[in-house]
């Protein structure tokens, strides 16, 4: 492949992450979280681009409550154990009220409703409703992990002499495993920013400390939906 073919082919995979909505929404709470951690609350510049670019946010996020709506009332695979099956769809369920209720917050925030008590009301439900999101997520992922973990240790069991990295099935699991602590890295930081939003914990939890672990866990998301470039042929 000339060098001329490998560029095209890495703008086109580019243009296929920028083109995804999920995509660019991540990009701004990048820009969001990285502008808190710059700001540390503290009135100016950066402050003023946290707060124009979560607004910015919300429009991206317009029904997307529908997802995990769906997700809730979808059929779980075979053989997932119903402690994880009921934080998975209390996860879909928490998700999915926080979406839905955000809606309202943008309308206030935009103008469009007037009554600021209500929507600060509404505000501070809807990120409690994504910290207990956060909270099932992670313990969603502990769980799996731990299945993952005992599969894998049949596997080797199996294998006993043979290299376990030659092994398909294998290296499967185990590339499920990385993406799963990658996961589960972020649901548990994603949970340290919502207790910052919510000012749970002020002392610790700073607009700084926010701001950097929700820089972080954006950083995270970008990397997750990263298209997979397709394998070159040789002739």
């Amino acid at each position: 492949m000339s060098t001329l073919d490998a560029t095209r082919a890495e703008l086109a995979l580019l243009v296929l992450y920028l083109n995804k909505a999920e995509a660019r929404d991540k990009i701004c709470r990048a820009i969001q979280y990285g502008s808190k951690f710059l700001s540390d609350g503290q009135p100016g510049t950066a402050q003023n681009v946290d707060k124009s670019t979560s607004l910015a946010r919300k429009v991206f996020r317009l029904f997307k409550f529908v997802n995990d709506l769906h997700g809730l009332i979808s059929p779980t695979p075979q053989g997932t154990p119903l402690p994880l099956i009921l934080l998975g769809k209390s996860k879909n369920a928490l998700l999915s009220t926080f979406l839905f209720l955000d809606q309202f917050v943008w309308l206030g925030r935009s103008g469009i409703y007037q009554n600021k008590e209500q929507i600060d009301l509404i505000g501070r439900i809807s990120l409690f409703c994504w910290l207990g999101s956060s909270v099932c997520s992670t313990l969603v992922e502990l769980g799996e992990l731990g299945r993952l973990s005992a599969l894998m240790k049949n596997i080797e069991k199996e294998l006993k002499n043979s290299n376990k990295y030659d092994n398909e099935q294998y290296r499967a699991k185990l590339k499920t495993s990385n993406e799963r602590t990658l996961a589960l890295i972020k649901a548990g930081m994603d949970i340290v920013v919502a207790v910052g939003l919510l000012q749970l914990a002020p002392k610790k939890v700073t607009p700084r400390v926010t701001g950097a672990f929700g820089f972080v866990t954006s950083l995270i998301s970008c990397y997750q939906l990263l298209p997979v470039p397709a394998k070159s042929k040789t002739c």
